[in-house]
Order: structure tokens, then C-alpha cells, then sequence
């Protein structure tokens, strides 16, 4: 069994998987098109909402990842509190459980992971959360992949209290 320690996150320690989304602090206008990406010219945009009800249990156990081998994918909160990103770096086609990383993302922040990052699917914390979900589909397997890893938990008691 692994378990994750869950962190802040950051654009430092997140940047080996892709980019965190802040608002400005300031009155402008931010670009992250640099970091949305396509592999396949064929492919059309997909926008997508979802909602999510918190997690309710002190640990979280999972035992599959999943990737998008051909297109980043961007999470946005709409109307959320904390929620949880779970990224692991590939070796060889499949994700090292043993560098995976879990990270506590605020309502205030975005992410995008590049092509082929390992991660498991949203979970919120805090309460009923909705995020916007921006990728490229064209509705074959390579939209996205799954496997099964190592059983890994993520101790979420402390996380949990501070809500």
C-alpha cells in the first residue's frame, strides 16, 4: 500500500505535470494558451461541467490513474472549495506510483495538465463543487487511458478539519 502526503499547490512543485491556473490579483487579463495542447489535428475542443459531491472519508483509497495521451486537460472551478489533484510521472507508458504526488488546490485555482500526464479523476473537499473541464475528444479510446496501480491512499483527516 502507498500513501500520499497531501500538499499545497504549487506552480513549482506542479510544473513537471503542467501549469496552475490563478486569477490575476490585479485588474487584467491572464493567457494560458500555452499550455493547452493537441496531438491530433483531427480532434474537436470539448467543454464540459461537473459537479461533485466532497469526500467525506478520512482516507481516500484508488487504484487506477488515468491519462489523456493526446491532449492536455484543463479543470477550472466555478462555484468550488478546496479540491484535490493526484498527478504521477510516466515510466514507461505506465505511472510510478512511488513519485506520485497529491496536491490541495483552492477555490481559486486552475489547472491543466499537459498530454499524457497521469492523474486520478477530480475530488472535492470542502463541498458540492462544480468545475469547468476544457480538453480535445474525438470520441475513440485515445480520447483517454486507464490503469490500475498499486493500492494508494491519501490521509485527508487534518485536511479535512480545516474546513
Amino acid at each position: 500500500m502507498i500513501e500520499i502526503e497531501p500538499r499545497p499547490l504549487s506552480q513549482a512543485e506542479f510544473a513537471p505535470f503542467g501549469r496552475v491556473i490563478e486569477a490575476p490579483a490585479l485588474p487584467r487579463r491572464d493567457y494560458f494558451d500555452a499550455e493547452l495542447a493537441s496531438r491530433r489535428s483531427h480532434a474537436s475542443a470539448s467543454l464540459s461541467l461537473v459537479t461533485n459531491d466532497p469526500v467525506r472519508e478520512s482516507r481516500l483509497a484508488f487504484g487506477s490513474l488515468e491519462c489523456h495521451p493526446h491532449s492536455s486537460q484543463s479543470f477550472i472551478p466555478m462555484n468550488a472549495g478546496r479540491w484535490l489533484v493526484v498527478v504521477a510521472p510516466d515510466a514507461l507508458g505506465r505511472p510510478d506510483m512511488r513519485q506520485a504526488l497529491a496536491f490541495i488546490a483552492g477555490p481559486s485555482q486552475g489547472i491543466t495538465f499537459r498530454p499524457g500526464v497521469w492523474h486520478l479523476g477530480l475530488h472535492v473537499l470542502d463541498r458540492r463543487s462544480t468545475h469547468a473541464i476544457f480538453m480535445w475528444r474525438d470520441g475513440t479510446e485515445g480520447d483517454e487511458t486507464f490503469v490500475d496501480v498499486e493500492p494508494t491512499t491519501i490521509d485527508l483527516s487534518k485536511i479535512l478539519k480545516e474546513a
